[in-house]
């Protein structure tokens, strides 16, 4: 559990350090959507323990786990065209 929290907190310290550095970069929204998938997937396995959850709630995890930094992407290199077809 310990080991865990570290882990979290060492990659959100690399998030951060990256947005920062590499502020620019086109290839930054991957990275941080990557960090963010593992960051949940830690989550859902440490604190929430996925693994012996009932199948179904796994599903929703995982769905939930993916949708995050699908979402991070789509809204980095689409942004313009997803606030487009959002507003009324």
């Amino acid at each position: 559990l310990t080991a865990a929290w570290l882990v979290l907190v060492i990659l959100t310290l690399v998030s951060l350090g990256l947005s920062e550095w590499f502020r620019a970069a086109a290839w930054l929204p991957l990275l941080v959507a990557a960090i963010i998938w593992f960051k949940g997937a830690l989550v859902a396995r440490c604190f929430i323990e996925s693994h012996v959850a009932h199948p179904f709630i796994a599903r929703v995890l995982k769905t939930f786990i993916v949708l995050a930094p699908l979402a991070l992407i789509a809204t980095a290199f689409y942004g313009a065209t997803l606030a487009r077809w959002a507003t009324l």
